[in-house]
């Protein structure tokens, strides 16, 4: 391809889409057990035709459908105390997972309120170690340890425990860029990058000597391959980059939020997905992509835009699109998706069982959905659980997560005119008290901030939380 991989979509699209699906997967470097191509009847899900992804550092075979262990199942301890894993749920879902083809796990010391990592371990541990590949995260949001190095090394090493290997397949540095938000304020964020770097990236990963000591760890075989992961501004990720630029590292994979919205359309201080891949592409440094569904916002969509995707393909289900989506772009080594449930992932081995490359068509409806997307008053929340918990017991993603559902099903009324407004209501209404419980809901909000300072998306969750909470008043009194 011109440009030394640099991809601009419609290129791409021109090149590996359509009738050449299968062609342009061998040439793209993907391949199948089995290269048939075509569809999967609803309900038989093959063992045989997972798509990998050569990874060209190690030469390994990554499945393309990655596990992310972020929301695992949870049930009510037996002492009634409150929540914990649910392990025999997780082992059926790996079980299965691995089964089918799956090979590629991620996770980190701070998923699922710290008990991913262990989870996952006890998980994976029950197969041959070849038969799997873990990747886990330098996840050192706490300032303590930026300074303590060996508190530092004590948590990596936590990890490899909590996960019973001797070496960690993908080993990242978390949330680069996310950090600095966690004690710098609004202003701070707009000053000169060398400030942001000096107080966050060189505090983090550097001056403790993290970083060479993640180097030296991989020289002696306990890390395979050494990445990232990135939410924050720009300068952050340019940086990242440059250090391998200039020769002071060699990335062997990163990772970044791509869907068909973050494409052209990211919220907040994060950074259009169209740039951070070409960046990588052009460096080819393998991209192991997290948030394809927008935090859940993409499997469902607005009615009348998830209508178009059925029609076009009424036995695929909306998610599928956000997956084909994600998996089409050649340098992606993994599309990582948290799946809770035993048919999300059915559904998703499906879809990745082999993956068919989406067409120019369907491209140009995915950018005409992301469009439409935009223009409706949603919170860009993705369920990520950072701004968790709440110190006043606001169950913060809950109230997102079924106003931005209401939204998609045209409950929210703007006018008591609507034509079904009174439906509407009602559905905003009960809806609301049956997902978050009274005492967890926006009204206590008290505004301390605490949440905004984690978040990845940089909603400002506080003046949403009063948007909500003035929304649904007005409902309760018929004001609207």
């Amino acid at each position: 391809m011109a440009d030394n991989n640099k991809v601009n979509r419609r290129r791409f699209f021109k090149l590996f889409g359509g009738t050449a699906a299968a062609t342009a997967t061998i040439a793209a470097g993907w391949t199948t057990k089995n290269s048939t191509r075509g569809g999967t009847a609803m309900g038989d899900i093959p063992k045989d035709k997972m798509t990998y992804r050569h990874n060209p550092n190690t030469g390994d075979s990554v499945s393309v459908l990655g596990y992310g262990m972020m929301r695992l199942p949870l049930k009510l301890r037996a002492d009634g105390t409150g929540e914990e894993v649910d392990q025999e749920a997780v082992n059926e879902l790996v079980d299965y997972a691995i089964a089918h083809g799956v090979n590629y796990f991620d996770t980190s010391a701070t998923y699922v309120r710290g008990w991913s990592e262990t989870a996952t371990g006890n998980a994976l541990s029950r197969h041959p170690r070849e038969s799997y590949m873990v990747a886990t995260k330098f996840s050192n949001h706490n300032t303590t340890l930026w300074r303590n190095r060996d508190e530092a090394i004590a948590l990596y090493e936590r990890s490899k425990k909590n996960l019973k290997v001797d070496y960690l397949d993908y080993y990242l540095l978390h949330a680069c860029g996310v950090g600095s938000v966690t004690y710098l304020t609004e202003n701070d964020l707009d000053e000169e990058f060398d400030t942001i770097d000096k107080l966050v990236l060189r505090e983090r990963f550097f001056d403790n000597g993290m970083l060479d000591y993640f180097l030296q760890e991989r020289e002696a075989g306990r890390i395979r391959n050494l990445g990232w992961s990135f939410h924050g501004k720009v300068e952050v990720f340019d940086y990242m980059l440059s250090l391998q630029d200039r020769g002071k590292v060699k990335w062997d994979f990163v990772q970044i939020q791509l869907n068909y919205v973050d494409w052209k359309y990211a919220s907040g201080w994060n950074v259009n997905a169209e740039y951070l891949y070409n960046e990588l592409a052009k460096r080819d440094i393998p991209v192991v992509i997290m948030e394809p569904l927008l935090g859940g916002r993409l499997a469902s969509n607005i009615e009348y835009l998830a209508s178009r995707l059925k029609q076009q393909r009424p036995n695929s289900s909306i998610a599928s699109w956000a997956f084909r989506y994600a998996g089409s772009f050649p340098k992606v080594l993994s599309v990582l998706s948290g799946m809770t449930y035993m048919e999300h992932l059915q559904d998703n081995l499906r879809t990745f069982s082999p993956l068919e490359l989406l067409t120019d068509d369907e491209v140009e409806l995915l950018e005409d959905t992301a469009r439409r997307m935009v223009e409706y008053s949603s919170v860009p929340c993705t369920a990520c659980q950072y701004c968790m918990p709440c110190p006043y017991g606001i169950n913060i993603p809950a109230i997102f997560t079924h106003y931005n559902k209401c939204i998609n099903e045209n409950n929210v009324p703007e006018t008591s005119q609507d034509e079904n407004y009174r439906k509407a209501r009602r559905a905003f209404l009960v809806g609301y008290d049956r997902s978050v419980p009274k005492l967890r809901q926006a009204d206590h909000c008290i505004g301390c901030d605490q949440c905004v300072h984690h978040c990845p998306q940089a909603i400002k969750i506080p003046q949403e939380l009063k948007r909500i909470d003035q929304y649904a008043e007005k409902l309760k009194q018929n004001m609207i």
